[in-house]
Order: C-alpha cells, then structure tokens, then sequence
C-alpha cells in the first residue's frame, strides 16, 4: 500500500471499523468514532511505517486495478502468529475470489515471517464473511453470543 492509498484509507477505515462496533452494540453511536479513531492510533502510531504491520492493497492481476486492501500483524506471542486486522474487497469486486486469493497469499507471507499459525476476528453479523473463512480452514477459537432484552 502507499502513502497515499493509506491516507484515503484511514479516514473510511475508522468510520467503518465504528459502525461495525455499533451494529455489534459494544459502542455507542455518539462515542463510535472517536473510540474507533483512538483504536487506529493505538494500532497504528507511525502509521503504514508501524513496524510489524502490513497492509497491502489487493489488486487485479489482469490490469493491476486496486480492489481491496488487507492489513495483518506479525504477532510474538505466545506463538508467532499473524493476526488480520482488516480484510476489504470493495463492493464493485465482491464475489470474485479476491479476498480467497489475497488470504491464500497472505499464508504464503505468513509462513515466510515465521508464523505459525493466523487469527482473525469476525464480528457476528458479518455472515457474508463467515463461510469464505470456513472454506479457507478457520475454525472459532470463542464466541461471544448475547440476546436482547428490547
């Protein structure tokens, strides 16, 4: 990803990250934004020179158009594991094998940083994202299940 890539990035990528965070109810609307802008800052403090986070930006091998982006951390402990942070095809490309293929990649880069093994973290409602980790070999490590009382 370049410099430029990641400054149109950041911006869309904490007002989402903050709606995820409020269809989920951990945060409320009001507070969402900057609960989610101060996660970013805490992630990423040099921001794309942050040592031990990538992020790449996902292209068409036909004619190199950008069609999503994808960032993951190399993580110590307790083992050496990779840990994504964001996965994003854009909505044009979806349905395409992009984000297959860029997982499949990322396993390849993985394995060469010396991971043994790669997490992620998928937010409940996201079931258009479930089955595509299910068929990559994800399995859940826990759950957090709630029921509403409204």
């Amino acid at each position: 990803m370049t410099q430029a890539e990641f400054d149109e990035w950041l911006p869309n990528a904490i007002v989402e990250y903050a709606q995820e965070h409020v269809v989920d109810g951990r945060w409320s609307k009001q507070e969402a934004v900057e609960k989610s802008r101060a996660e970013h800052e805490s992630l990423l403090p040099q921001g794309l020179a942050t040592p031990e986070h990538h992020l790449w930006t996902i292209t068409r091998s036909s004619d190199r158009k950008a069609v999503g982006l994808l960032w993951a951390h190399m993580v110590q402990t307790p083992r050496p594991h990779v840990f994504i942070y964001n996965i994003e095809v854009y909505p044009d490309f979806r349905r395409h094998g992009y984000a297959e293929a860029a997982m499949k990649e990322l396993e390849v880069a993985a394995k060469r940083m010396g991971a043994e093994a790669i997490r992620l973290h998928v937010f409940g409602h996201n079931a258009a994202a479930r089955p595509l980790y299910v068929k990559l070999g994800y399995e859940p490590t826990n759950i957090v299940m709630a029921k509403s009382l409204t």
